[in-house]
């Protein structure tokens, strides 16, 4: 164990649920779209504070947005920020989210056409597909359908319009009688005690998105954002970011492009699964077995490309052990393909980083270590030495709570935890 790592097995502590994205939901805007990912925007808060002193203007910047916490946040704290979100969908909800400070009543009138003109019509001839009619009722799905067409005959893109948007999209899982498991994955088979109708959800999100509208104080500093991948964030100038707060994928196979196929489904933007390869998959950071193959990833390249020098010998170890457990295994997960090539990618965006960052910045990134069948992976270890690596000067991990530990069915007993890499520029 080196110096600059903090060992797994440290004294109880409270449990720590900065790094998750429930206490957000009690937030005004950031409750509009529960993100599958995430931490709390008031740790978000305070990190900018406990840094602004380091710098003359802090300039914040998320190189894995999501729905746009960090730069709510920023904006909230009058601090400049950049984000981008590669993620087509997600970044269309960050978008309509810091729009936030737009005309509530241009937005209220526009939503309420919407629903107005969504009443009168009568559902299209539209064929969903299977998994859309499985999650909702007939009732449902014919409001949630005059909804969506109503909202396409008057969608121009304006920021009420995208704010009604996210509005409909909002409401897509309160109105599904299916259950709906912590990470936004839908479970046709569970199904919940009570489905909003469309209507009575859409109306009610409308006011809520109004009267957060209304409380919002327009900010001197708003947020740049792009959708734009983290690898090659050429958006945003050199040497111009002072603090980075962000949570990039972790290794551990959760699928983001999935977390959003019911939404994409509703509204027709993907047919189906097979889809979502082309519609998202090919713009995210390769974080799950979905995006490795062994036709479209090269295992010896990756492991002698320059990017994985400084942790070839162990992740030659890991991959490795992967390899060959994969084959007893009835799945055979592409798991040692997916580790290559994520500390391939993340070193990319390290690499990145640099050229953003002002000397002597600071990075946060949160980030859980992984198990794939049973075989550790020292995720946050060799992010600081892919950073080293990168140019930048030192990092330290900063455990924050314990992972995996209240699933019964677990497939392995290696501890896992989540925490805080910290990087200094």
């Amino acid at each position: 164990m080196t110096s600059n790592q903090l060992t797994l097995f440290e004294v109880d502590r409270p449990v720590d649920h900065t790094s998750t994205f429930v206490n957000n939901m009690s937030l005004p805007v950031h409750r509009w779209y529960r993100y599958s990912a995430g931490f709390s925007a008031k740790w978000v808060e305070s990190v900018i504070s406990d840094h602004s002193s380091d710098f003359h203007g802090t300039t914040v910047f998320d190189p894995f947005a999501g729905s746009a916490t960090t730069l709510l946040a920023a904006e909230d704290m009058g601090v400049s920020s950049y984000g981008v979100e590669s993620h087509p969908f997600v970044a269309r909800i960050a978008g309509a989210k810091l729009l936030r400070h737009s005309d509530p009543t241009q937005y209220r009138e526009f939503a309420g056409r919407v629903l107005a003109s969504a009443k009168r019509r009568k559902p299209s001839s539209t064929e969903y597909p299977d998994l859309i009619h499985r999650c909702y009722s007939p009732e449902h799905l014919h409001a949630l359908d005059r909804i969506r067409t109503a909202y396409e005959s008057f969608a121009d893109g304006s920021p009420a319009s995208e704010l009604t948007w996210l509005t409909l999209i909002s409401v897509l899982r309160s109105t599904s009688h299916a259950g709906t498991a912590q990470w936004q994955y839908v479970l046709p088979n569970k199904s919940k005690k009570l489905a909003q109708h469309p209507f009575d959800a859409f109306a009610s999100a409308t006011k809520m998105f109004a009267r957060d509208m209304g409380n919002s104080k327009v900010t001197a500093t708003p947020a740049i954002f792009f959708q734009a991948d983290a690898r090659n964030s050429t958006v945003i100038p050199d040497n111009s970011i002072s603090l980075v707060i962000t949570s990039p994928p972790y290794p551990n196979n959760y699928d983001y492009a999935d977390a959003t196929r019911l939404e994409m489904m509703l509204m027709l933007e993907i047919g189906g699964w097979s889809e979502l390869q082309g519609a998202v998959r090919t713009h995210l950071v390769r974080s799950c077995t979905q995006h490795t193959t062994t036709k479209n990833t090269d295992l010896d390249h990756l492991l002698t490309s320059k990017e994985l020098h400084p942790i070839e010998d162990e992740i030659r170890q890991v991959v490795q052990s992967l390899s060959e457990i994969r084959q007893s295994k009835g799945g055979k997960k592409n798991y040692h393909l997916m580790v290559a090539a994520y500390f391939h990618d993340l070193a990319i965006v390290w690499r990145d980083l640099r050229r953003v960052c002002m000397d002597g910045s600071s990075i946060c990134f949160v980030v859980g270590d992984s198990a794939p069948y049973g075989v550790y992976v020292p995720v946050h270890e060799w992010l600081g030495r892919l950073a080293i690596a990168a140019g930048f000067e030192d990092w330290t991990f900063e455990r924050i709570r314990d992972r995996n530990v209240k699933w019964k069915n677990r497939k392995h007993r290696v501890p896992l935890c989540e925490g805080r890499l910290w990087v200094k520029g």
